[in-house]
């Protein structure tokens, strides 16, 4: 599938993105100290109104980053909560299989049990991406093969009350599946907001080291840890922005599915 390749590169390209960001502050904060040693500013009025652009760079690359950061911890809660309602649905509409005839329930509360296990699958395996494609196609068969066995089911009950809340509590449970697999690996910034993230980045590294130019003994450790630090911000917002395919999880919250499979049994 098209957004699991998606989701995978970018899973991938954020740890060299920051590796490279890193690289990239250490030089730029380097090329503004020499151009500061250079062309250092004569005037103290000079030095103050120059002063005062970099603190208002500086003021909108922490913006920038708080808002970046906010936003990801909470498309982050709002996959959690997806989780949850996946589980809630698949409960739901497991029990409802209690309202039709005694003999169709056995052949659907397998096909359930098959597709929770296809469902917990995709999102295991990753960033296994051909586990995660095999399990994700496993689900999508399933779905039609549990809504064709639920319709002859409901044939057979013949009571349109239990036909309306089955088929109800089923599009429920496809609809969150469809959510999840889909919607919300595309529910990301546009590009253009890391695009910015990254070069407001670089100029202030440049206006830092600029700064620097002024102070005879420059410390290293303070450029080292400056660039370490606003390159492993941007790593854990982009990790936290595609969880499951980096070093941040969302696993844990797996297990109220886990639990719902165990009382299949």
């Amino acid at each position: 599938m098209n957004f699991v390749h998606f989701a995978t590169d970018i899973a991938h390209v954020s740890g060299f993105s920051a590796l490279g960001l890193f690289i990239g502050l250490l030089l730029v904060f380097g090329i503004g100290r020499y151009i500061g040693v250079r062309w250092l500013l004569a005037t103290e009025s000079e030095h103050t109104s120059a002063g005062l652009l970099d603190g208002a760079i500086f003021g909108l690359l922490g913006l920038l980053i708080a808002f970046t950061f906010s936003g990801a911890i909470s498309r982050f809660d709002d996959r959690k909560e997806m989780v949850i309602t996946e589980a809630n649905a698949i409960g739901t509409a497991y029990l409802r299989l209690d309202l039709l005839a005694v003999e169709t329930q056995p052949a659907l509360r397998a096909l359930f049990r098959q597709y929770l296990d296809a469902r917990l699958e995709i999102y295991q395996k990753l960033p296994d991406l051909k586990a995660t494609e095999v399990a994700l196609v496993r689900a999508n068969a399933l779905q039609g093969e549990i809504w064709s066995a639920a319709v002859k089911a409901c044939e057979v009950t013949g009571s349109v009350p239990t036909t309306n809340l089955l088929l109800t509590a089923l599009n429920e449970m496809f609809d969150i599946a469809t959510q999840r697999t889909v919607v919300a690996l595309e529910m990301h910034p546009p590009t253009i907001i890391y695009v910015m993230l990254f070069s407001l980045a670089l100029i202030s590294a440049g206006l830092a080291g600029y700064t620097t130019a002024g102070i005879a003994k420059h410390s290293l450790t303070h450029m080292v840890v400056f660039a370490a630090i606003i390159a492993i911000t941007v790593y854990v917002i982009l990790d936290i922005e595609y969880p499951r395919l980096g070093l941040i999880r969302v696993n844990s919250v797996d297990r109220v599915l886990v639990e719902l499979r165990k009382s299949m049994e």
